[in-house]
Parts: C-alpha cells; sequence; structure tokens
C-alpha cells in the first residue's frame, strides 16, 4: 500500500496541468481565451444547448476535443481506486474523446443564460470533479488537475495548481476551515488558502497528518478541526494547526477497531456535536470520547444476493488492489467477483432531521435513524446502486450522485436526472448550489451548470 501510495503521490505531482473549460451557451462565433501565464491559446465554438445530443463542430485548434453526445443508456466508468492514474483514467464507453492536454480555457463574454433547459458545460479533460464549493459569487472546482476559482460576477476564472503552492494536483475534497479555503489532495497533504494574501499553508505528515492522503475536513461546533485521512482519522483540538501538541490520529488499531478502517471517507457533525465518520469498514461515530460502528451485519447496504443482477459494472477493485482484495477477505466478500462491498461507503451526510444517509459502493443507499437500518436500491427507484454523493439543498431535500445519473430524494419518491436533462456525464461525483441559483454538478470529464432543477 505505501508503494502504490508513493507512485500515486510521484504521478499527481508531475502531472502540472489545468483544466479545459468549454462553455456551452447561445451560438456565437470562435471565441478564444488565455489563463495568465499560460501560452496556449485555445479555439473554442459554442452551440445553441439543446437538452439532448448536443454535438459541438470542432475546428483545427479543437482536434480531439468534443463534448459528449447523449446516450440513452451510457456505460459509466468505475470509480477510480488508490491504484488508477486519475490522470489518464479510462475514457467511460460510448464516451467522445477528452482533451488530454486539459489547458484551462474560457470564453469570454458568454453570460449563461438562466432561463428554462439551459446550461453551460465545463470540461477538465480526462480527470475527475471529486469536489466543489459555492461560496458569494465564487465557485471552486476540485479537479485532477487543480482548483478552480470561477468568478459568478464578472465570468472569470483562475487555476491553483503545483506551480501556484499546492503540493499536488489531485483534489479529494474543498471547504472552508477557519476562514480559509481547505484543499484535501492526492498526496500533497491539507492546503490552506488565505484569499487576501493568495499564500497557502501546507500540512503534511511531519505536521501530525496522517496521511498525506486527505478525502475530508470539517470543523466542529466546539472549534476542532477534524481530517479524513487514508491511514486514519485527525482530530486537532482548537483547529491549531499550527500546533503539533495538538493533533491527534485515531485509527484501527488505538480505537480498538472503534473506527472499524483506516480508510476514512467522509465525515459529518451531527446536533449534538458528535462527529460520523465514512470508511471501507463501515460507519463509525464518537461520541463523548466513546467509538461506536456499524456495519452491513448491522443493517447496512443492500444484501449481494438481492443487487446482484442490478449492478451495472462489474470491475472489481480488489483485481488491482492489495487493499481492496484484503478488506474483502476480511469481511467475506473473497467470493464476490465484481464491485459490490456493502461496507465500503463512499458518501455520507446527515439531514434536517438528523437522519444519517450513507452512500455504498453496490449496496444502494443506506438510511440510518440511530436505531433502524433501511436501505434503497434500483428497485426503490434508484438509477444505479454505486452512489457516489450525497447533500442536501436549502429546501432539506437530499440529493444523490450516483454511477448512472443524479437523483432527487422527494415525498413520494426519486426524481433522476441525467445527460437529456443538461448533466455533463451521468457518473456524479460533486455537487454545490451557488448564490445565483444555479446547481453545479461535477462528473468524469466536466462540470454541468443548471438554472432549473432546484
Amino acid at each position: 500500500m505505501g508503494r502504490t501510495k508513493l507512485a500515486l503521490f510521484i504521478t499527481v505531482l508531475l502531472c502540472g496541468v489545468g483544466a479545459f473549460a468549454y462553455w456551452l451557451g447561445t451560438l456565437s462565433s470562435p471565441a478564444t481565451a488565455t489563463l495568465d501565464g499560460d501560452d496556449t491559446t485555445t479555439t473554442v465554438v459554442t452551440q445553441e444547448s439543446a437538452a439532448v445530443n448536443v454535438n459541438v463542430q470542432q475546428t483545427e485548434q479543437t482536434t480531439a476535443i468534443a463534448t459528449p453526445t447523449t446516450q440513452e443508456n451510457p456505460t459509466q466508468t468505475q470509480q477510480s481506486t488508490e491504484t488508477n492514474n486519475e490522470s489518464n483514467s479510462q475514457v467511460p464507453a460510448n464516451h467522445l474523446p477528452l482533451d488530454d492536454l486539459a489547458t484551462i480555457t474560457n470564453v469570454a463574454n458568454q453570460p449563461a443564460d438562466p432561463t428554462h433547459g439551459r446550461f453551460t458545460h465545463f470540461r477538465v479533460g480526462n480527470r475527475n470533479v471529486k469536489s466543489m464549493l459555492a461560496d458569494g459569487d465564487i465557485v471552486w472546482v476540485g479537479t485532477s488537475g487543480g482548483v478552480i476559482r470561477y468568478d459568478l460576477e464578472n465570468d472569470t476564472h483562475r487555476l491553483f495548481d503545483n506551480r501556484s503552492g499546492l503540493l499536488a494536483n489531485g483534489i479529494f475534497h474543498i471547504s472552508k476551515l477557519k476562514n480559509k479555503l481547505a484543499v484535501g489532495t492526492y498526496g500533497g497533504g491539507l492546503s490552506l488558502l488565505d484569499e487576501q494574501t493568495q499564500a497557502w499553508e501546507n500540512y503534511n505528515i511531519p505536521d501530525g497528518l496522517a496521511d498525506a492522503f486527505v478525502y475530508d475536513a470539517l470543523e466542529s461546533k466546539n472549534g476542532d478541526v477534524w481530517i479524513a485521512t487514508w491511514s486514519g482519522a485527525n482530530r486537532v483540538r482548537g483547529g491549531n494547526l499550527k500546533d503539533t501538541s495538538k493533533w491527534d490520529v485515531f485509527t484501527v488499531e488505538n480505537t480498538d477497531s472503534g473506527l472499524p478502517n483506516d480508510w476514512v471517507y467522509a465525515m459529518r457533525e451531527d446536533r449534538e456535536g458528535n462527529i460520523w465518520f465514512a470508511t471501507e469498514g463501515g460507519l463509525a461515530r464518537y461520541k463523548d470520547d466513546v467509538w461506536q460502528n456499524w456495519s452491513h451485519d448491522d443493517g447496512l447496504g443492500a444484501p449481494y444476493e438481492l443487487v446482484r443482477d442490478q449492478l451495472q459494472f462489474d470491475s472489481d477493485p480488489s483485481r488491482v488492489s492489495d487493499h481492496h482484495a484484503r478488506q474483502k477477505v476480511e469481511q467475506g466478500l473473497q467470493n464476490v467477483d465484481v464491485a459490490y462491498n456493502a461496507n465500503y461507503i463512499v458518501a455520507l451526510t446527515i439531514d434536517n432531521e438528523g437522519v444519517i444517509w450513507c452512500g455504498t459502493w453496490g449496496g444502494g443507499l443506506a438510511r440510518f435513524d440511530g436505531t433502524t437500518w433501511k436501505n434503497y436500491t434500483v428497485a426503490d427507484g434508484l438509477p444505479a446502486n454505486h452512489i457516489f454523493m450525497l447533500t442536501t439543498d436549502e429546501k432539506g431535500r437530499l440529493w444523490i450522485g450516483t454511477s448512472k445519473g443524479l437523483v432527487r430524494r422527494d415525498a413520494d419518491g426519486f426524481t433522476v436526472f441525467n445527460q437529456s436533462d443538461g448533466l455533463f456525464a451521468e457518473n456524479i461525483f460533486s455537487m454545490t448550489m451557488a448564490n445565483d441559483g444555479s446547481m453545479w454538478v461535477g462528473s468524469y470529464g466536466g462540470v454541468a451548470r443548471l438554472f432549473d432543477l432546484l
């Protein structure tokens, strides 16, 4: 596992390219713009954004650059594992070619038209958009090639990568900590940006970080900062990141298996101030210095026998990852050779009622009220059982990113959105709501900005 992480760390450090943005709006003549400090200029053609079968004409300057054509049932790409090179990950089947150079480019003076059926597409090349954050008039987009700062008011953007102060370009997480932008990276630790001074602070293993791969971070009500990594969870008491004596590390070993797995993917704080953890071995809660956890044996995730015929892809991470193979053996899944592990929680959120929602790897969507588990699968109206993203909107509605579309949970069931509704692609990794009423949805290869789904 150590060699795998080191190799991935080296890969992302060497991959110092940005993200290519494509604007899909009203028909216009080609326009060009370049990022400051980047000498690459790309011509982009814009075209009317019909909701279905969007095709973009290519010029000589945009050879091998195209938007995806809507498919009724596109085959989805497997979510990246720690052995994948995110910058060169496999393009989904039936997906038109994406730009390998991924130089960030924007079409100037093309404001989005916020009317029904209109949407904007931003392309980021062969990369996943794992995290986004709307903060006032700014939307931050985390890609496998750096962080993009997009200004809604003046339609400008800027790329931050390892040339700007980050230690790695691959981005897992974006949030706010202590009024600074917090960025969790692949192999570069945790980085904080002071937007006033434009200076980055980087925190890594020598500072007390459990691992250089950071998946999540949050500031709790009592001022503590929690950090989710691939080698356990950190707590920084009082949020004093500069004081190494304030850093604690929680692992399977030192919690007596209270934290069920050291690979922590997400964290949330409930109304009582308890911290919940999504791991590869199940759900955990830290309450009053006591750890408790729940697994598939307790009801987390639908049984394999129930979902076996519903799984849309059979690429099993355990075939290429010793870590995942060992996990399946430990959890009695060694005879399951497809992409299924109900204990593997990829996404986590807590709704306004205090209900815990877990997105699993093939076991569907799990609901936990503190006592009882209920699982939702394709049979209940979900488009897929691989859940990559969970969040709630200002109305308290749950949004679910799956391997086959975006889902909104309504009072009477689930409403599914796909490329015909304006999504860039149907594997949904991230989402945020901007103050202009638009919804930003991150996928493999790009971002969709939508105005009529909220």
